[in-house]
This record gives C-alpha cells, sequence and structure tokens, in this order.
C-alpha cells in the first residue's frame, strides 16, 4: 500500500476510534471498517507513532490477559488547515494602526529574534567581516530568503535576497516587515560580535531581489 492510499484509511481508523463510545480493540476496529485485523494493526500502530492514538491496557472484568485497546489523543484534533498568513495579516494589521512608533517596535522584534536565531561564536573567539557575512548568509538561507552574497571586493559589502518568505505581507506591510527583515540581520551580527552591521535594506532594489548593505559596525 502507498503512503498515499495509508493517509485515507488512518483517517477511516481514527474517525472510527473518535466515533466510538468507548476504547475499541484491534478486531473491533476492522469489524467496524471492513478491513483484515493485520491491516487494522498497521494502520493502529502509525497513529500511535504520530502520536494521535494512545494505545493502553484495558482490565479485563474476570480472569484473563488484559485487552489492548485504543482510543484518540485527548485534545484538538492537530489535523486541517492553518491560517497562519491570515494571523500575521492580523497582527501587522494592529501594529500598523499603533502610529509612528510601530516601524520602530518592528525593528525591535526582528532585531530580539535575530540574536535568539544566530549561533554565536565561542567566548571570546572573534569572527572577520568575512566570516560574520557568511555566517549572516547562511541564515537568511534557512529562513528562505535565498541570499546571494556580491562579489567579494572589500568590506562592507551586500547581499541580494531573491526570493522573500514573507512577499505576499511585505506588498501590504512593506514599512514593517522590511524592518522586520532588516531587525532580523541585525539582531544576527549583534548576537555574533561581528564587526559588520546591516545599515540598510533596499525593497525590490532590483526586479528580482532586495538588497542588504552591510557596513563596519563602528561606521554604522
Amino acid at each position: 500500500m502507498s503512503r498515499a492510499q495509508e493517509r485515507p484509511r488512518q483517517a477511516e481508523v481514527l474517525d472510527t476510534l473518535r466515533n466510538a463510545d468507548a476504547a475499541l480493540g484491534v478486531a473491533e476496529v476492522a469489524d467496524r471498517i471492513g478491513i483484515h485485523v493485520n491491516t487494522a494493526r498497521f494502520h493502529l500502530d502509525a497513529l500511535v507513532a504520530a502520536g494521535t492514538v494512545v494505545r493502553t491496557l484495558e482490565q479485563p472484568s474476570g480472569p484473563g490477559r488484559p485487552r489492548t485497546v485504543y482510543s484518540p489523543q485527548p485534545g484538538m484534533d492537530r489535523g486541517g488547515s492553518r491560517s497562519y498568513r491570515l494571523l500575521a495579516r492580523i497582527l501587522l494589521g494592529h501594529l500598523s494602526s499603533t502610529g509612528p512608533d510601530a516601524v520602530e517596535a518592528a525593528g525591535e522584534a526582528g532585531r530580539a529574534w535575530g540574536r535568539f536565531l544566530a549561533d554565536g561564536p565561542e567566548p571570546f573567539q572573534r569572527l572577520s567581516g568575512e566570516e560574520a557575512a557568511a555566517r549572516l548568509t547562511a541564515l537568511l538561507d534557512d529562513l528562505g530568503f535565498a541570499p546571494q552574497p556580491e562579489p567579494d571586493t572589500s568590506a562592507p559589502r551586500s547581499i541580494r535576497l531573491r526570493h522573500c518568505p514573507f512577499l505576499e505581507l511585505a506588498e501590504e506591510h512593506g514599512p514593517l516587515v522590511c524592518r522586520i527583515h532588516l531587525g532580523l540581520m541585525q539582531g544576527a551580527l549583534t548576537e555574533l560580535r561581528a564587526p559588520l552591521t546591516a545599515s540598510r535594506l533596499e525593497p525590490f532594489a532590483e526586479p528580482d531581489a532586495c538588497l542588504v548593505h552591510l557596513e563596519h559596525a563602528d561606521a554604522a
């Protein structure tokens, strides 16, 4: 059975458990769905491994061994779609309505998360500008920005961002989203104790890219 075929069957097994008045054994699940006992056991084991079903031992009312039964994991169903983009629009819309300090608040949030996301150097280690730019580029790549450092001439340098993981939100709330992006880079470079800082972000500086400008930290 392919994975594409397994998912609907597992959903059917899970629905059977949810619709039952009590925990069910393997044979009961198989009988209610009309599948082989081994097939039911296979899907139940997969659901237990996924954390959506709980396996317990039911103590017998008389002599005999405890029976293994299955029930859905308590709590809200974690399946279905998510609307994180809507949540982001709600939060950005509220932030933009708070007044002239909204952009700076967005930048501070970005800086805080940049410090959190950056993998700082060991104690007493000092990174060169090239090493710091390389670590920043790796972080931006992990976050989905598809960064492309400009040809290495001499610091300061710049990085092209060829993909925006929040493109639609940036088109709607550009000043806030772009300031968060800039703050992320500034916070990361601070955490790296880098001799560089991200001084400026040019949104859509090119038709297919934004441009980040790096400067010596003492010149910013």
